[in-house]
Protein backbone atom coordinates (compact mmCIF):
# COMPACT_ATOMS: atom_id res chain seq x y z
CA UNK A 1 0.00 0.00 0.00
CA UNK A 2 1.01 3.48 -0.93
CA UNK A 3 -0.23 6.92 0.40
CA UNK A 4 -2.82 8.36 -0.67
CA UNK A 5 -2.77 11.17 -3.20
CA UNK A 6 -4.37 13.38 -1.48
CA UNK A 7 -1.87 12.67 1.54
CA UNK A 8 1.23 13.09 -0.64
CA UNK A 9 -0.54 16.48 -1.86
CA UNK A 10 -0.87 17.87 1.47
CA UNK A 11 2.62 16.65 2.71
CA UNK A 12 4.48 18.28 -0.44
CA UNK A 13 2.49 21.72 0.63
CA UNK A 14 3.72 21.01 4.57
CA UNK A 15 7.49 20.32 2.95
CA UNK A 16 7.40 23.09 0.73
CA UNK A 17 5.82 25.70 3.35
CA UNK A 18 8.41 24.50 6.31
CA UNK A 19 11.14 24.97 3.66
CA UNK A 20 9.91 28.79 2.17
CA UNK A 21 11.01 29.39 5.99
CA UNK A 22 14.24 28.18 6.02
CA UNK A 23 13.69 24.67 7.61
CA UNK A 24 16.56 22.58 7.37
CA UNK A 25 16.30 18.78 6.65
CA UNK A 26 13.05 18.68 5.20
CA UNK A 27 12.02 14.90 4.29
CA UNK A 28 8.65 13.42 3.81
CA UNK A 29 7.95 9.54 4.54
CA UNK A 30 5.33 7.42 3.43
CA UNK A 31 4.68 5.01 6.14
CA UNK A 32 1.56 3.76 5.12
CA UNK A 33 2.76 0.45 5.37
CA UNK A 34 4.15 0.85 8.64
CA UNK A 35 0.99 2.78 10.27
CA UNK A 36 -2.43 2.08 9.88
CA UNK A 37 -3.47 5.71 11.26
CA UNK A 38 -1.55 8.07 8.83
CA UNK A 39 0.26 8.30 5.17
CA UNK A 40 2.92 10.59 5.41
CA UNK A 41 5.85 12.09 8.03
CA UNK A 42 6.73 15.33 7.13
CA UNK A 43 9.80 16.06 9.01
CA UNK A 44 11.91 18.92 9.35
CA UNK A 45 14.14 20.99 11.76
CA UNK A 46 15.64 24.77 12.97
CA UNK A 47 18.33 25.64 15.04
CA UNK A 48 16.16 27.94 17.36
CA UNK A 49 12.65 28.12 19.34
CA UNK A 50 11.26 31.18 17.19
CA UNK A 51 12.19 29.26 13.85
CA UNK A 52 10.07 26.25 14.71
CA UNK A 53 7.17 28.52 15.61
CA UNK A 54 7.90 30.38 12.61
CA UNK A 55 7.80 27.00 10.75
CA UNK A 56 5.16 25.92 11.84
CA UNK A 57 2.46 28.90 11.22
CA UNK A 58 4.01 28.69 7.71
CA UNK A 59 2.93 24.68 7.49
CA UNK A 60 -0.33 26.03 9.19
CA UNK A 61 -1.22 28.86 7.01
CA UNK A 62 -0.48 26.65 3.80
CA UNK A 63 -3.06 24.16 4.64
CA UNK A 64 -5.37 25.79 5.73
CA UNK A 65 -5.46 27.75 2.02
CA UNK A 66 -5.12 24.17 0.77
CA UNK A 67 -8.09 23.40 2.87
CA UNK A 68 -6.76 21.28 5.59
CA UNK A 69 -7.15 21.48 9.21
CA UNK A 70 -5.21 20.23 12.08
CA UNK A 71 -7.21 17.32 14.10
CA UNK A 72 -4.10 17.52 17.04
CA UNK A 73 -1.58 20.33 17.65
CA UNK A 74 1.50 19.49 19.92
CA UNK A 75 4.04 21.08 21.95
CA UNK A 76 4.27 24.70 20.24
CA UNK A 77 4.21 26.46 23.22
CA UNK A 78 7.80 24.88 23.84
CA UNK A 79 8.78 25.69 20.38
CA UNK A 80 11.10 22.58 20.46
CA UNK A 81 8.92 19.61 18.66
CA UNK A 82 5.81 20.56 17.27
CA UNK A 83 3.77 18.03 16.24
CA UNK A 84 0.78 18.95 13.55
CA UNK A 85 -1.72 15.78 12.74
CA UNK A 86 -3.84 16.10 9.61
CA UNK A 87 -5.00 12.53 10.04
CA UNK A 88 -3.42 11.26 7.03
CA UNK A 89 -0.23 14.14 7.31
CA UNK A 90 1.64 13.99 10.10
CA UNK A 91 3.94 17.05 10.32
CA UNK A 92 7.16 17.13 12.90
CA UNK A 93 9.05 20.60 13.36
CA UNK A 94 11.66 19.88 15.65
CA UNK A 95 14.58 21.90 16.99
CA UNK A 96 17.75 20.40 15.59
CA UNK A 97 18.75 18.63 19.45
CA UNK A 98 15.44 17.34 19.67
CA UNK A 99 15.98 15.77 15.80
CA UNK A 100 19.61 14.84 16.53
CA UNK A 101 18.51 12.98 20.08
CA UNK A 102 15.06 10.95 18.45
CA UNK A 103 16.46 10.53 15.22
CA UNK A 104 12.94 9.92 13.49
CA UNK A 105 14.72 9.03 10.01
CA UNK A 106 16.66 5.69 11.89
CA UNK A 107 13.07 5.05 12.94
CA UNK A 108 11.23 5.15 10.56
CA UNK A 109 14.43 3.90 7.91
CA UNK A 110 12.17 1.13 5.89
CA UNK A 111 9.71 3.29 5.06
CA UNK A 112 10.35 5.16 1.23
CA UNK A 113 11.20 9.02 1.22
CA UNK A 114 8.65 10.47 -1.16
CA UNK A 115 10.52 13.07 -3.16
CA UNK A 116 9.13 16.69 -2.95
CA UNK A 117 9.97 19.12 -6.21
CA UNK A 118 12.16 21.88 -4.73
CA UNK A 119 13.36 20.27 -1.84
CA UNK A 120 16.67 17.88 -1.69
CA UNK A 121 16.34 15.23 0.77
CA UNK A 122 18.67 15.31 4.15
CA UNK A 123 21.64 12.73 3.91
CA UNK A 124 20.60 10.96 7.07
CA UNK A 125 16.95 9.76 5.49
CA UNK A 126 18.85 8.81 2.37
CA UNK A 127 19.14 4.94 1.75
CA UNK A 128 22.36 3.55 0.82
CA UNK A 129 23.07 2.25 -2.36
CA UNK A 130 22.87 -1.20 -2.63
CA UNK A 131 25.85 -1.97 -4.99
CA UNK A 132 27.83 0.63 -2.93
CA UNK A 133 31.59 -0.90 -1.25
CA UNK A 134 31.09 -0.87 2.42
CA UNK A 135 34.16 1.53 4.01
CA UNK A 136 35.99 -1.45 4.85
CA UNK A 137 35.92 -3.16 1.48
CA UNK A 138 38.65 -0.66 0.03
CA UNK A 139 41.65 -2.23 -1.00
CA UNK A 140 44.80 -1.01 -0.34
CA UNK A 141 46.76 0.46 -3.25
CA UNK A 142 50.31 -1.22 -3.40
CA UNK A 143 52.75 0.90 -1.74
CA UNK A 144 50.34 2.57 0.80
CA UNK A 145 52.62 2.43 3.59
CA UNK A 146 55.97 2.83 2.47
CA UNK A 147 57.76 5.71 3.84
CA UNK A 148 57.66 8.73 1.72
CA UNK A 149 60.89 9.43 -0.47
CA UNK A 150 63.42 11.27 1.83
CA UNK A 151 61.50 9.97 4.64
CA UNK A 152 63.84 6.69 4.74
CA UNK A 153 66.02 5.87 7.72
CA UNK A 154 64.91 9.19 9.89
Amino acid sequence: MTAAPEAVRLAGIAALAADDKLATNVVVLDVSDQLVITDCFVIASAPNERQVNAIVDNIEDQLREAGAKPVRREGTREGRWTLLDYVDVVIHVQHEEERNFYALEKLWKDCPIIEVPGIVAHPAAQRPVEDAPEDDAVEDLPGDDAPLEGEQDR
